[in-house]
């Protein structure tokens, strides 16, 4: 079962232990924050925003969201691992300067952090954790009313696709902006050149092949170095190398390649795929569970989507967008399109798409427009879940089996201690045997 909205399951199931990390709060939250003085510029008020999740993707998103606008302020910060929460507080200081006013009040950490945050009075929340914990995070910001920026993928299961699907609409009715990480969608050049094809600067499209094919990522140490970690917390700190956690790579990097194929396509889903993956290269335990390459075929009524993403050292890389159409051919990243025997580059701005998507969830707030991603960055979630259930079990999987699948990778609680999950979940899937749930 889940820890969102997905079924009648018991309370621990659904919330967080009290086997966390002691929350940083000395005080009360809204005291803390009221000690903040509103700050005014050019006639704007200043906006308050928390972070929960402070990686590099994390801070990263900070930063985005303080350049958006001067009266923005950072006063909330959250993560599971105090170390990481400080880490990243004092690598923002000196970028930030007085847009950082976040206090040891207002630092928070442990499973139950992110209640604290909502708890605040702020007004926008980024969500950039480890994707497994992205539909009870963002129910408990809309619930409490905040505006979100949500990092990409928005769950790691058919279950969480669907909380989060509800939680968009939520958020509709609330008037909430909600943006995703999906960042290519905010790229100038990248957007041009899809309308382009959209309009049929190469004719119909015929298939797309779609590469992610890139080297290894960072790794926070095997058991035998950190023999002080509780199996949970190792896993928590390699959390991208656990299908529960993030997804597998699939889902977790190669879902920007795959949001592209289906904005191509209008958005609409496939009706199935096939595919094949393993682990060649990464087989080691210190390599979680998760696969080091896979190839999937994605199937629309007259379309085909082939679909190739690596994570392997010293091999040939590449990471592109093909489109095969009737009058030409397109390559997406590289903003090119030729048909007719003429090549149109795109030629236009090209600011910072990490800018961009935070520019435009600010300026809809302000406007009173909010932006609302949900669908979209529901549908490329499960894009991506789909295929990694075909690679896993090696079977034709459609879209309903996808989005109604009730495999749900939630642990029984949340504690430094053991991880309780069924094998089938923690164990390395193998095709012909794993079973399509």
């Amino acid at each position: 079962m889940s820890i969102d909205q997905r079924s009648s399951a018991p309370a621990s199931r659904r919330d967080f232990l009290a086997h966390s990390s002691a929350l940083a709060a000395a005080g009360s939250i809204a005291a803390s924050l009221g000690a903040i003085p509103a700050v005014h510029a050019q006639g704007s008020e200043a906006v308050n925003v928390a972070l929960i999740g402070c990686g590099g993707r994390g801070s990263g998103a900070a930063l985005n969201a303080m350049k958006a606008d001067p009266n923005n302020r950072l006063t909330v910060m959250c993560d599971l691992f105090p170390d990481r929460l400080a880490q990243a507080r004092k690598r923002l200081t000196p970028e930030l300067g007085q847009q950082l006013r976040v206090t040891d009040d207002t630092a928070f950490s442990g499973f139950d952090g992110y209640k604290r945050v909502m708890e605040s009075d702020v007004k926008v929340v980024l969500l950039c954790t480890t994707p497994h914990f992205r539909p009870l995070h963002l129910k408990a910001a809309i619930d409490a009313g905040k505006h979100v920026f949500c990092e990409k993928p928005v769950a790691v299961d058919a279950p969480g696709v669907r909380s989060v699907m509800k939680t968009s609409e939520e958020a509709k009715q609330k008037g909430l902006a909600l943006v995703s990480g999906l960042c290519w969608r905010y790229d100038h050049g990248v957007r041009e050149t899809i309308k382009r094809i959209q309009d049929g600067a190469i004719g119909d499209i015929v298939s797309i092949q779609e590469n992610y094919l890139t080297s290894t990522l960072w790794h926070r140490g095997t058991r035998e170095e950190h023999p002080e970690w509780s199996e949970m917390e190792y896993q928590m700190r390699n959390w991208m190398y656990y299908t529960w956690l993030s997804g597998d790579h699939n889902v977790e990097q190669h879902i920007h390649s795959l949001d592209k194929a289906l904005w191509l396509m209008g958005d609409k889903p496939p009706v199935a795929a096939t595919g094949l993956g393993g682990r060649q290269v990464r087989t080691g335990p210190q390599w979680g569970n998760i696969y080091d390459h896979h190839a999937v075929v994605y199937e629309w009524p007259s379309v085909r989507v082939f679909s190739f993403t690596r994570q392997m050292e010293k091999c040939a890389n590449e990471t592109e967008d093909i489109i095969f159409g009737t009058k030409g051919q397109a390559r997406v990243i590289k903003h090119e399109i030729t048909a007719g025997g003429e090549t149109w580059r795109y030629r236009g701005e090209k600011p910072s798409m990490y800018d961009v998507e935070h520019d435009e969830l600010f300026k809809s707030i302000k406007a009173g427009q909010p932006i609302n991603n949900g669908q979209y960055m529901c549908y490329s979630t499960m894009l991506a879940i789909m295929g990694r259930m075909a690679t896993y079990t090696g079977q034709r999987v459609t879209w309903e089996n996808a989005w109604n699948s009730t495999l749900d990778m939630t642990p029984k609680n949340y504690g430094w201690g053991p991880v309780e999950l069924p094998p089938e979940v923690l164990e390395i899937a193998m095709p012909g045997r794993s079973k399509l749930v």
